[in-house]
């Protein structure tokens, strides 16, 4: 509440009176992410300011500064290091689409494997608007295993306990297209996936899997082998209003540092020629 200004955040069924209609209505618009709203402890709120903007049709109303969708080490160094108070929401390059699109992220990582390339077909069937993919890194992606595996490519899978990443993520559809003509009905996976380039590396670095697809720069990072079978292109995708905010800026003026360069050469794995080319356009 705000005393005799009235209250800043109204409840779903005030928000319902206000647009005359059922309370169930409310609660989908907000599952879709078509209605500015919040969530706190359970329960949904509407800013009431962005509410009478979404009502007079300004499609401005502003993001949160969320960087969405998949997990990169370089990334997601360069948001704390840069100090850019971006939040970070890394779950995977289908979840950070959708939240994108859904309007609760104002940038998304993405490594999209599709026949002809990666993220372009995705994002033109998404419905994004005002948004610009640019270019991040070309990435090597591969096997995770311990110096002393026995695994030498993915024809060696069977046998081996091998953790997934989570479906709707980029290393996930990539593994899928990988192995989709091979017999793996001996292969061992493990129930829980590993939510990050980070939790596959370290799952195989603890004993729990014996072999994880991932990037070379989380294997490098932990001392196990890696064999290289893809490189993939990871990409941002960022809102073209908060393209120019502060904290996005920030990110991306850290990026031409020397400091972001060192990192990336001491990770390994990264080819950066094509950092902030934009790769895509929406209407």
């Amino acid at each position: 509440m705000t005393g005799d200004a009235g209250p800043s955040f109204l409840t779903t069924k005030e928000v319902a009176d206000l647009l005359r209609v059922k309370e169930r209505k409310v609660y989908d618009l907000a599952a879709a992410g078509e209605i500015p709203h919040r969530r706190i402890t359970g329960k949904l709120l509407f800013p009431l300011d962005e509410i009478n903007t979404w009502i007079a049709g300004d499609t401005a109303v502003p993001r949160p500064d969320v960087v969405a969708g998949s997990h990169d080490p370089l990334l997601d160094w360069a948001i704390r290091e840069s100090r850019c108070s971006l939040a970070t929401l890394f779950d995977g390059s289908g979840d950070g689409l959708r939240r994108f699109t859904a309007r609760q992220a104002a940038l998304a990582g993405l490594h999209i494997p599709e026949d002809d390339g990666w993220n372009l077909t995705a994002l033109a069937n998404s419905g994004a608007r005002d948004a610009v993919l640019l270019g991040w890194a070309r990435r090597h992606q591969g096997l995770i295993v311990a110096k002393d595996s026995r695994i030498g490519g993915l024809d060696d899978l069977n046998g081996s306990r091998v953790v997934l990443r989570q479906p709707g993520a980029g290393s996930r559809d990539l593994f899928d297209r990988l192995t989709a003509d091979l017999d793996l009905s001996r292969a061992r996976f493990l129930d829980a996936p590993a939510r990050t380039e980070t939790d596959a590396a370290e799952t195989v670095a603890s004993g729990e899997a014996d072999v994880a697809l991932g990037l070379s720069a989380a294997a490098n990072r932990l001392g196990l082998s890696f064999i290289p079978v893809a490189e993939e292109q990871f990409d941002l995708l960022i809102d073209r209003r908060a393209y120019f905010t502060p904290p996005v800026q920030m990110l991306l003026e850290f990026t031409r540092t020397p400091a972001f360069r060192d990192k990336a050469a001491t990770l390994g794995g990264y080819d950066l020629a094509g950092l902030g080319s934009v790769r895509w356009n929406s209407d």
